[in-house]
């Protein structure tokens, strides 16, 4: 028939199925092949289209259930016809390597088997050698043998034949593969691998680390801490690949000889700032690791000298103290082994070695100093408490001293400078050379301080040592020289421009200690001179005035202490003012009493000329009582009605109480209704009501009953029933005490004009609010009282509610209750 195949054999024959240690190729390359019946109709049509990959896709999935070796034959006619096909090639690859691997048989005991394999993916590889999945699968089958010169070579050609973006899948299999071989081969491997992924130095580092191959490795983390470029991909920061070195160099310290080890540990102290301790101790250990205590020591005794931080300071310590025990442990069991053994025992060098160790626990306090002061040289307390640490040791105190004294900048001193100068000087003091502490004080007198008293502070120490050693006219003499003024002129306290020496004449503190001085040793005259300085400089304060007036009292120079308090007031305005004022009338009186009262009403009427509001009631009450005692009582009311208008409004209404309670003890009691109209009258509301209740409770007493209700009611137009009903309770009971049907009718009837009143008045409504809020809080609720809610406790009020505000008509028809007169 046209189009069907002839065939050297019979038809409906199956290849015969090889042995299992029998090469498949065998079979599928035999010349003469058997076609089934069911095959004849895939047979025709890949006749008629022989390079249609979807007809022979179709045939081989039409013997997906036939045996392994039909289907190989199937595939080797089709890539024969298809060489190009990758994939039908990826699938009898796939299929060729499932079928090796399941049969499990090895390299040794089938290597045909395995090659006929390779040359397989050799032969897919002339067309499809850009596939890099082909190459993946080729290298994966060869890795499983034991050829590694052909993976090794394989791999190169896949290298070789892939484009440079497809590299990255072949190597991170290569390098695999290399890792686990080891070896040259890894080495090699890997620095072909560096040359593209410069940056895959760390991994191997690793790699040579792994093979104890310390120097190359310490060689390659030197140049990539070296290049300013490198960026470590598993995010490792240069100090860290400082670590790794550090650490690498200081474990096999004997292994590592083509770097500078000392030289690179040093630049990474001087490098990493943050982490010297640590570094100064890889330092040590790495002579301590070669045997060279020696160098070991040098090391740590540097280290110990250099570093500016507590914590690194104690990081080296305690590594020192350490090595110096284990290096004392080793010798003294070396000591116990030579006298077992009968032999002498060094002794003199582990004593030696003994009190070096010793040596260096005295020393601490001494380290820790020196490295707090390397941090701040400026540092005051830290010089004071090493002075301290060399307790007895006159010369090192001196010296400890001078070194402070030169080292530290005056103006940039952590602490009160001024005092290391004067500790300086006490200590030659206590040590009874008198003569090198005036010495220390003079030149501590010319160091520009940051403040004027800190120089003040000075000058008085330096008196003060004088006086302790009983030198009065030399402390007079110092004081003198302190507060010589300078040339220059209009000098201001506060210029910071100027050094401290040309201000500190103006300076409190210092003519504060030189006036106690003059009054201690001095005479009064010279005593009086220093004060009157003190004013002229007009940096006198409230305290020194006191003092010079009490100094001159004392002296019996009266008028003179007057005249300070004089010139006090006239320095300082209020209140101080008021404060001198006091003191100043008080001895004034004390001592004269009425002797001299015109000179006392004058200086009263100074006092009150000018004097606030504010302090004006202490002032007019010891006035008014000067005239009680001394002078005429119409002067001393007419004192009191003054201050009632001179005062402030707080102490109005006391004022009015006080003048009248003196009134009606001088005058009787109906003098005062003259002074309770005008109270009333000038008083705010509040203050009032109560002089309006005050002035009718006196006119009741005095039987005046129609002027008592005629006060009650003058009273009533500043008192909301609702506000101040005390008030209205107080008049209910006058008039039922004293009044009649009328009278209280008359009462009932105001009170109700003055509620309508004041439930027009914009200001009182605000007031009741207030007041209503206060008193009703706990039983409405904090949010009725809240400051927010005003309005609505203002619509509760006005609605009649629990405690609110009832709006009165102006006309009521109400019956009102009659009380019997």
């Amino acid at each position: 028939m046209p189009g069907e195949r002839k065939t050297s054999g019979k038809r409906g024959k199956a290849a015969p199925a090889p042995a299992d240690n029998s090469s498949l190729m065998d079979v599928v390359l035999e010349d003469s092949i058997d076609i089934a019946e069911k095959d004849l109709a895939f047979e025709e049509d890949l006749l008629r289209n022989p390079y249609s990959l979807r007809h022979w896709l179709r045939y081989i999935d039409h013997h997906s259930s036939s045996s392994i070796a039909q289907r190989f034959v199937i595939y080797e006619r089709a890539v024969k016809e298809l060489p190009g096909s990758y994939k039908l090639w990826k699938t009898y690859l796939d299929q060729r390597r499932q079928h090796l691997q399941k049969r499990g048989l090895p390299y040794v005991k089938a290597q045909d088997e395995w090659e006929s394999v390779d040359s397989c993916y050799e032969r897919s590889l002339v067309l499809l050698h850009k596939m890099p999945r082909i190459w993946i699968d080729y290298l994966e089958h060869l890795m499983a043998t034991p050829r590694i010169t052909k993976v090794r070579r394989t791999f190169d050609r896949a290298l070789r034949a892939l484009p440079i973006t497809q590299h990255i899948r072949i190597w991170g299999i290569y390098l695999d593969w290399a890792k686990k071989i080891g070896g040259e081969t890894a080495l090699k491997v890997y620095k072909r691998y560096l040359k593209l992924e410069p940056n895959r130095g760390e991994d191997y580092v690793d790699l040579l680390i792994s093979m104890e191959r310390y120097d190359e490795a310490a060689a390659r983390l030197c140049k990539m801490i070296n290049d300013e470029k490198f960026q470590s991909l598993h995010g490792k920061s240069h100090y860290q690949l400082w670590r790794q070195l550090c650490d690498i160099i200081c474990t096999h310290p004997k292994d590592v000889k083509s770097l500078p080890i000392e030289n690179i540990i040093r630049s990474g102290i001087k490098r990493f700032t943050d982490q010297t301790g640590r570094l100064w101790n890889d330092l040590a250990k790495y002579w301590i690791l070669l045997g060279h205590f020696e160098k070991a020591r040098d090391v740590y005794e540097e280290a110990a000298t250099s570093v500016m931080t507590v914590r690194d300071f104690t990081q080296v310590f305690d590594a020192y103290a350490e090595f110096e025990e284990s290096v004392i442990s080793a010798k003294m069991e070396a000591a116990e082994s030579a006298e077992a053994n009968g032999e002498e025992a060094d002794q003199l060098d582990l004593d030696m070695r003994l009190m070096r160790l010793e040596r260096l626990m005295e020393r601490r306090p001494f380290l820790v100093n020196e490295v707090l002061l390397r941090q701040n040289p400026n540092s005051v307390h830290e010089w004071q408490k090493r002075v301290e640490l060399w307790g007895d040791n006159a010369h090192k105190v001196v010296d400890t001293y001078t070194q402070a004294v030169t080292t530290i900048h005056p103006k940039k001193a952590d602490g009160k400078f001024h005092t290391l100068w004067v500790n300086f000087g006490k200590f030659y003091e206590d040590g009874g050379d008198v003569k090198s502490a005036r010495t220390i004080y003079e030149k501590a007198t010319k160091v520009n301080y940051k403040t004027v008293n800190d120089l003040a502070d000075i000058w008085c120490e330096y008196a003060e040592m004088e006086l302790r050693n009983e030198n009065y006219d030399a402390a007079l003499h110092v004081m003198a020289r302190a507060t010589i003024p300078p040339k220059q002129k209009n000098v201001a306290f506060h210029d910071e421009t100027l050094p401290v020496q040309i201000r500190v004449f103006k300076s409190l503190r210092l003519w504060s200690f030189y006036v106690d001085l003059e009054e201690s040793v001095g005479t009064v005259e010279s005593t009086k001179a220093v004060y009157d300085r003190v004013l002229e400089l007009k940096i006198a304060n409230p305290q020194i005035i006191v003092n010079y007036a009490n100094f001159l009292e004392e002296n019996k120079f009266f008028e003179d202490s007057y005249k300070v308090y004089e010139r006090g007031i006239d320095l300082f305005g209020y209140p101080i003012a008021f404060e001198l004022w006091n003191t100043y009338l008080v001895k004034f009186i004390d001592r004269y009493g009425g002797t001299k009262l015109e000179r006392a009403r004058d200086l009263f009427e100074q006092a009150v000329e000018k004097i606030p509001a504010k302090y004006a009631k202490p002032i007019y009450l010891m006035y008014g009582n000067l005239e009680e005692t001394h002078g005429l009582a119409r002067h001393a009311m007419s004192i009191y009605d003054r201050a009632t208008k001179a005062v402030s409004d707080e102490d109005r209404a006391d004022m009015y109480h006080f003048y009248i309670a003196k009134a009606a003890t001088m005058f009787g009691v109906t003098s005062t209704r003259e002074i309770y109209e005008r109270a009333i009258e000038v008083l705010p509301d509040k203050d009032a009501r109560v002089m309006c209740l005050r002035y009718a409770e006196m006119e009741r007493k005095l039987g005046e009953i129609d002027r008592a209700r005629g006060v009650f009611a003058h009273g009533s137009q500043f008192c909301d029933p609702r506000v101040a009903p005390e008030y209205w309770q107080a008049w209910h009971d006058f008039e039922v005490q004293h009044g009649n049907e009328d009278t209280f009718k008359e009462m009932l009837r105001i009170k109700r004009s003055v509620q309508v009143q004041f439930n027009t008045d914009v200001s009182y409504i605000t007031a009741q609010l207030i007041q209503s809020q206060e008193k009703n809080k706990a039983a409405v609720g904090a949010a009725d009282g809240a400051p927010g809610d005003a309005m609505q406790t203002l619509d509760r009020m006005s609605s009649g509610g629990p405690g609110g505000m009832m709006f009165v008509k102006s006309k009521t028809h109400s019956v009102e209750p009659t009380v019997a007169p």
